[in-house]
């Protein structure tokens, strides 16, 4: 009877143990939506921790959107580039603009093979703002390269991006707002 109650005890802390271990594993915990703006090392199942403040960007998908090491997207914040896939964006952006969709989608490879030759395989540190995902997943953050140099504001300012401020992130938009004010007087990338 004693040796019974022994193995049922065993039993019994084995069980917690997987649950907490599958807690551990499964919870909330893991979640970057639930850690503070200060935290930035994230912790997959699987031991390995990624560093916002020195992570590869594997993949430049278009002018304002990068792939990161760990497969998350990034959508680069308070700056906006012009389309270059099919998307209904492209079409919306071509009628309130009066430009043809593939006019828009040749500006929008400009914009997307100037990002990719400043930050494609090259290690950043990401600044977060009030929101660290937009509604589709993806991280939202200004970029800084190895140099230190902004990312965000260098694709503004070399005139392969426009301003766009979507409270409550807007910790940068004067910034934006004014440095594409001067790409567009002085004729510089998309606007010359």
């Amino acid at each position: 009877m004693r040796r019974e109650k022994q193995v049922n005890k065993v039993i019994v802390l084995l069980f917690v143990g997987l649950l907490a271990l599958a807690g551990y594993l499964f919870g909330g915990d893991l979640d970057p939506r639930f850690h503070s703006q200060e935290e930035v090392k994230w912790q997959l199942p699987f031991g390995r921790s990624y560093d916002y403040n020195n992570i590869l960007v594997s993949r430049v998908v278009d002018g304002d959107t990068l792939v990161l090491e760990n497969n998350e997207k990034l959508r680069l914040i308070g700056i906006d580039t012009p389309e270059m896939h099919e998307s209904d964006k492209l079409y919306r952006d071509a009628r309130r603009s009066g430009e043809k969709a593939s006019t828009i989608r040749q500006l929008g490879r400009r914009s997307y093979e100037f990002t990719k030759k400043l930050v494609e395989g090259k290690r950043v540190k990401l600044e977060f703002d009030a929101e660290r995902f937009d509604r589709y997943k993806r991280i939202l953050a200004y970029v800084y390269l190895p140099d230190g140099a902004f990312l965000n504001a260098l694709i503004v300012e070399q005139g392969y991006a426009s301003p766009m401020a979507y409270a409550p992130n807007t910790k940068y938009a004067d910034l934006f707002a004014r440095l594409y004010r001067e790409a567009r007087e002085n004729k510089r990338g998309l606007w010359e």
